[in-house]
């Protein structure tokens, strides 16, 4: 029963989940008869490994309207606003690049929404015409031509929103383990074929690239709205479908350069926000698990050690779940041959979701950056600090 109940699965997600293992990029849009002004906006705490990367890559970009970066530096220690600065100037683009410092975080929300928060509201001095605000963050490099095919496909299809997920550093053994599952597990929450179209409610983004028409972030009562949101990218998403359309995409266009050299460290990224998505609720905790194992951990244990039909059941549920990885893993120029392993690396991110819980119960269950969130909307609780928190 088991074996049917995972081929069952297997089946429906694989014909029926908005064929969400397909890895196909954006295709190139049209381009508009004019651009219109843009502002980026990045938040950045002790981001001085990527800020230069990112403030560079985009102060680069060959867009032919006016365009505006601001950055946050969100009481950073490690010199994150001079590294932000030389790079601008090494572009010969000082101009372009506005830096303000963060004041302490507020009551009721989290360190990055009161750190966009603050850039939003100096791009609104900075560049009070801007139609666009793009969102990324320090550690992403954007290659010459994202930034105008982003404006061109939000202009062209009229949208709120243009998200990508962009690529992931897969270059350490933990993150050619777990990264590509991360990406292919994320597609499977949120199918882009189902954000993208405009009859689904589904809607999600990639925190790391989101292009966000001005007019629409006004609308749902800006980054306020959002305030304590620690899945902050699919939370705006969500808004910001209710009332237009928008779209999430994979990238080859934009790569993070986010080291998470170790499992310990993937794991606390997930554990970060899983019981978040979990709505905090053990009932849906525990059917997650059950589904897990279900989904991920059956077919290859009936297979090896179950008997008689029920072994091929499973079988050809692990065969299903096998190639339905296979696009990601070559997404990611990964091996094919690690395309069975996918219930291992599920193994680890069960494990992670269950320790999300635990933390939340702990009261350590938003950590991330030395801030510490112990309910849903809690200002950060300093007195408990992660011993080692994620980069």
């Amino acid at each position: 029963m088991l074996a049917i109940a995972s081929l069952v699965v297997w089946l429906n997600l694989w014909l029926f989940r908005g064929r969400f293992w397909e890895t196909a990029t954006a295709p190139e849009a049209p381009l508009p008869s004019s651009w219109p002004d843009v502002v980026v906006v990045i938040p950045a705490r002790n981001e001085a490994e990527g800020i230069g990367g990112t403030v560079g890559s985009l102060l680069r970009q060959a867009y032919a309207g006016r365009l505006q970066v601001v950055v946050v530096d969100d009481q950073s220690t490690d010199g994150t606003a001079d590294l932000a600065r030389a790079a601008a100037a090494e572009v010969g683009a000082a101009d372009r690049l506005t830096v303000i410092f963060g004041t302490p975080l507020q009551p009721g929300w989290v360190g990055k929404m009161w750190a966009v928060s603050q850039g939003v509201a100096a791009a609104e001095r900075v560049a009070p015409d801007a139609r666009w605000v793009l969102l990324t963050d320090g550690d992403i490099i954007h290659r010459p031509g994202n930034l105008a095919q982003l404006v061109a496909r939000g202009e062209i299809d009229r949208l709120d929103l243009v998200s990508q997920m962009v690529r992931l550093r897969c270059v350490a053994a933990a993150e050619r383990w777990l990264i590509p599952p991360f990406v292919f597990f994320f597609k499977m929450l949120y199918p882009f074929a189902w954000v993208n179209r405009a009859d689904r409610p589904t809607a999600g983004a990639g925190g790391g690239c989101m292009l966000v028409r001005r007019t629409a972030l006004a609308r749902i009562g800006g980054i306020e709205s959002i305030r304590d949101a620690l899945i902050d990218d699919c939370t705006l998403a969500a808004a910001l479908k209710r009332h237009g359309r928008i779209r999430l995409d994979l990238t080859d266009e934009a790569e993070s350069l986010r080291d998470y050299g170790h499992v310990g460290e993937i794991w606390r990224m997930v554990a970060r926000t899983a019981y978040t998505q979990l709505r905090y609720s053990p009932w849906l905790l525990a059917g997650t698990v059950a589904g897990l194992v279900v989904t991920y951990l059956v077919p290859p244990v009936v297979t090896i050690a179950g008997q008689g039909a029920a072994r091929y059941v499973a079988l050809a549920a692990w065969a299903i779940m096998s190639g339905c990885y296979l696009p990601m893993l070559l997404f990611y120029r990964r091996s094919p041959l690690w395309a069975p392993f996918l219930p291992v690396a599920a193994l680890v991110y069960l494990g992670a979701t269950i320790d999300s819980a635990r933390r939340h119960w702990a009261g350590v269950g938003g950590a991330w950056k030395g801030r510490v969130y112990d309910q849903p909307g809690a200002s950060p609780a300093p007195s408990r600090q992660p011993r080692n928190p994620s980069p």
